[in-house]
């Protein structure tokens, strides 16, 4: 598929995935719509982009984005990027940061389909694609609420294919790894503050423009889902996942006693 003269609208798209995403589609030809939060950030990115559309706005601010929408215009493909993640025990973490993860990672996403879906319905093509995780397939220790919000993404978007898909719009979930972003960073803690710097198992995974390549060429390709990783363990939980599912859920055991552990010896 070439996406010379699509126009492709990108949530979260002022650092990481979401910028890398958005430079590659640039370079392919594509008109890029840049969302998210930080104008500046989107600034940046634009800059670097023939053609681009700056078009900011809060994810979860629901009352403005039909408005968002109709600004946005023709869209041939929407991906829903923005997203937030957490690092704490469960028995730590108070609900507020869970009802944010969901209201960021799940109910946006879900907010922003249902307002693009009918124009999408109506001229019967269109390209919809949100970004999970690894963790949207397998429960990982301190990610409650990210792996919650992610098996929610998976399971809403998966369903919405089977409504769709025979009527001319395609749906496909991305299944990022550990890819070098902010995301651990940017990750809530158990009482609601961010993480911060510091090490991260994001920071072992393969750079964002890697991971860039990967979804436009499976996209490109119509992959329902794409898995978005280098040769590192965890995308080979996904195999295990299917083949060994037992398996699984020991080597998870035993990894996550193992975080508690340390965890609770830093107290």
């Amino acid at each position: 598929m070439s996406y010379s003269g699509k126009r492709v609208w990108i949530t979260g798209a002022s650092s990481g995935i979401g910028a890398a995403c958005a430079r590659a589609f640039g370079a392919a030809g594509a008109t890029v719509i840049l969302s998210g939060r930080n104008r500046a950030a989107l600034a940046a990115v634009a800059a670097g982009l023939p053609d681009p559309v700056i078009l900011p706005f809060e994810a979860t601010d629901y009352a403005v984005l039909p408005a968002v929408v109709d600004h946005a215009g023709h869209i041939d493909l929407l991906i829903n990027n923005a997203g937030i993640s957490q690092r704490g025990l469960a028995e730590d973490t108070v609900m507020d940061v869970y009802r944010t993860i969901m209201e960021v990672d799940y109910f946006a996403p879900v907010a922003l389909t249902k307002l693009v879906l009918p124009h999408m319905l109506a001229r019967k093509s269109g390209h919809i694609a949100v970004v999970s995780s690894v963790a949207g397939k397998v429960g990982s220790p301190q990610r409650t609420g990210y792996c919650a919000a992610k098996h929610a993404v998976m399971g809403w978007y998966d369903a919405l294919r089977t409504e769709v898909e025979l009527r001319g719009v395609q749906v496909s979930t991305i299944i990022p790894g550990f890819v070098q972003t902010e995301i651990g960073k940017r990750a809530l803690r158990p009482d609601g503050s961010t993480k911060g710097d510091g090490d991260d198992d994001v920071d072992a995974g393969i750079t964002a423009d890697a991971a860039a390549a990967i979804i436009l060429a499976g996209l490109a390709a119509g992959q329902r889902e794409i898995p978005v990783g280098g040769d590192g363990p965890e995308m080979l939980l996904l195999t295990m996942k299917r083949e060994q599912p037992d398996g699984l859920l020991d080597l998870m055991s035993q990894l996550g006693a193992g975080v508690v552990q340390k965890l609770k010896a830093g107290q």
